[in-house]
């Protein structure tokens, strides 16, 4: 019973907000009351208000005075205005029925019924009126009529909550752990989806040079190994985050102190520079052989002019502060990527199918297996996403189902593609994939032009992660409304980081398979393999055999870095 009391009186208030919204637009002198109509046939003083019925169109904009008329009306009564008696010849409303009609069967439901017929015209037109309202709303507040709240926007969407009229809260506390806090409304199918895009993003591009580097047989099983452990891994900090709540970091900070989590998020830093570095790489190689390919002739303007060419993409949507807003561009990458992944499938099967496997394949190639390792763990990128994920499901406890299978999944998805390109093109397999296809085609022109711009797309968001970190720890939460020096710091942050992403991209352009292997080697390793397993050591682990299979995966992981990432600057080194 309270609660509808309460419900009931929020909603007048929202009326009456809405009439007095509207009625500051209104011209005066002019209304759809009935007291207009009363003091027209009653033949006295001229009234002080005409109906609207007057105005050009009256017919049609009538609905809004009458919106305006219940919350006059209440005011004049509040103000012991005088009440208006009707005439002996007011003409009966259809709406009323008489006393002695309503006291027959069926008389008060008739009753009932016409009264609440205006109601529902009321709510037929109130989609209308409400986006009428918001807007004349916000452009009152844009114009200086109502000022109680200050909600700068700059090229980016609030980071922070708008300041309290206190200076101190009473309470400090973080905004990440108060998002984690809500309760996810995502379905399984939804989660399901949301996860499968988490780890099929541009790391698949570079497999087939990972086969080759490998060879067709030893790729494979590396791929299906790290698919376990990396399953292993995951399982591990998620019962790390079970125990502990929070974030990747937040559980560090838990289990490890404030120095583990920065490690932590040092690692996420690198990581995501890594991946946008390669997107400039591989954006820029697409293009450049996109060009070729239409020219018919040599490009006059290097890849590396092309990697910066792409700044003037970059550094504008780096400013955007909202992750949300960049979902337009992920979504058309999404669309470009999938379309790719389907051409390619389609083209290697039916090659294969009329020429069988290239000669040149092997099964294991000794010289350059190394890389394959790093850029194996390159392709399982998805870690960063995987508690947002959980977080955000209606069903959380159901998660580790929905990871197996999804895992399952992605590498049959990366087993094929690295292995149907490798054995259709061989000895001959570039870095990236579309670039193999016959160049001639204008189908391959096409989609290796909208490859190019999905990935392109990819960058920001790959980014987004880096910038928040770096500027987290420089500006802390510190608000940049109302401040255009902090604002302008930020803004100036971002684009140096933007720039320092083409500058590693110009450099490691040089070989970008080499480039992929030492991401993944370097950065990533932590971040899948030692951290979670070290998490779980310290603050999960009880029994022993858990804590030495804990220590194990911790040893594995240092060496599988320590190894894979020294080859990889040797090699590259050497060419």
């Amino acid at each position: 019973m309270y609660g509808t009391i309460s419900s009931e009186h929020g909603d007048r208030e929202a009326d009456d907000r809405d009439a007095e919204i509207v009625s500051r637009h209104l011209p005066d002198g002019y209304s759809a009351g009935p007291e207009v109509l009363i003091s027209g046939n009653t033949g006295s003083q001229p009234p002080s208000e005409q109906s609207s019925l007057r105005l050009q169109g009256g017919d049609i904009h009538r609905d809004l005075y009458r919106i305006r008329s219940p919350f006059k009306h209440k005011r004049a009564v509040t103000y012991g205005s005088p009440s208006i008696q009707p005439s002996d010849d007011f003409e009966v409303p259809d709406n009323v029925v008489s006393v002695s009609d309503q006291r027959v069967p069926g008389g008060f439901r008739r009753q009932h019924m016409l009264q609440k017929k205006p109601n529902l015209i009321r709510e037929v037109s109130r989609p209308i009126t409400d986006s009428f309202v918001s807007f004349l709303d916000l452009y009152g507040s844009f114009a200086g009529e109502d000022l109680g709240s200050d909600d700068e926007t700059e090229s980016a969407v609030e980071d922070e909550e708008a300041p309290s009229a206190e200076t101190r809260p009473l309470l400090a506390r973080r905004k990440s752990s108060r998002r984690m806090q809500r309760p996810g409304d995502a379905s399984m199918t939804k989660s399901f989806f949301t996860l499968l895009k988490a780890f099929v993003g541009t790391g698949i591009m570079f497999l087939p040079k990972a086969f080759k580097n490998g060879g067709i047989l030893f790729s494979s099983i590396v791929l299906i190994t790290v698919a376990i452990v990396s399953c292993i891994c995951f399982d591990l900090l998620l019962a790390c985050r079970k125990k502990y709540g929070g974030g990747y970091g937040e559980v560090g900070e838990a289990i490890g102190g404030p120095a583990f989590r920065r490690l932590i998020l040092c690692s996420i830093f690198l990581s995501q520079i890594g991946f946008t570095c390669a997107c400039l790489i591989f954006t820029a190689e697409n293009t450049f052989a996109f060009f070729e390919a239409v020219l018919k002739g040599p490009m006059e303007v290097s890849v590396s002019a092309l990697v910066g060419i792409q700044l003037v993409v970059l550094v504008p949507l780096a400013l955007v502060r909202n992750i949300s807003k960049l979902g337009p561009v992920a979504l058309a990458a999404d669309v470009c990527i999938l379309f790719g992944l389907v051409y390619i499938w389609w083209y290697t099967i039916s090659t294969l199918s009329i020429r069988g496997l290239h000669p040149s394949i092997e099964l294991f190639n000794p010289r350059d297996f190394t890389l394959t390792i790093g850029s194996s763990i390159f392709t399982f990128e998805g870690i960063g996403l995987l508690l947002p994920i959980q977080g955000s499901m209606e069903e959380p406890q159901k998660f580790d189902r929905l990871l197996y299978i999804v895992m399952f999944i992605i590498t049959i998805i990366f087993t094929s593609v690295g292995g149907l390109v490798y054995a259709t093109f061989g000895e001959s397999t570039r870095v990236e994939a579309i670039s193999n296809f016959p160049q001639d085609s204008p189908l391959v022109n096409a989609v290796q032009l909208l490859y190019a711009l999905a990935v392109l797309g990819s960058a920001p968001v790959q980014l987004f992660p880096a910038v928040r970190i770096v500027e987290t720890s420089l500006f802390g939460n510190k608000s940049s409304r109302g401040s255009t020096k902090t604002k302008w710091k930020k803004n100036f942050f971002r684009i140096s980081l933007a720039v320092a992403c083409a500058a590693i991209a110009i450099v490691g352009a040089s070989d970008l398979d080499k480039f992929v292997a030492l991401i993944g080697s370097f950065a990533c390793v932590p971040l899948v393999y030692i951290y979670p397993a070290l998490l779980h050591w310290k603050g999960v682990a009880r029994s022993r055999v858990t804590q030495a299979f804990d220590l194990f995966l911790v040893v594995l992981g240092i060496g599988v870095m320590a190894y894979s990432t020294g080859i990889t600057i040797a090699k590259w080194s050497a060419t």
